[in-house]
């Protein structure tokens, strides 16, 4: 079972740009498909993005597409979301999550099976 650590979150101008990581632990981490969730004050925590496990293929909703983007590098057991034009919108507690069932896109929460501890993102305005 790995773990997951999340980091890069912070205050940012809206507009701006962050990169959040998400480092693995075990050795296992390229069988896994990651996602990324967030979680808003007072809001059900909803699903950003999400990759294979090879990281050919990618999945966004809607609200973060074209503005977002995820990717994984295996060899380092890190999977990191880019994210640009930084929005109010975009404040959450961000979640980095793995798969150890599924080795393709997931959006459901219930898909994963390890989260991280999570990283705050504040946009200001």
């Amino acid at each position: 079972q790995v773990q997951l650590v999340e980091s890069g979150g912070g205050l940012v101008q809206a507009g701006g740009s962050l990169r959040l990581s998400c480092v693995a632990s075990g050795r296992t981490f390229s069988i896994y498909s990651m996602g990324w969730f967030r979680q808003a004050p007072g809001k059900e925590r909803e699903f950003v993005a999400a990759i294979n496990w090879s990281g050919a293929i990618t999945y966004y909703a809607g609200s973060v597409k074209g503005r977002f983007t995820i990717s994984r590098v295996n060899a380092k057991n890190t999977v990191y979301l880019q994210m640009n034009s930084l929005n109010l919108e975009d404040t959450a507690v961000y979640y980095c999550a793995a798969s150890s069932t599924y080795r393709n896109i997931q959006v459901i929460a219930a898909s994963y099976d390890v989260w991280g501890q999570g990283t705050q993102v504040t946009v200001s305005s």
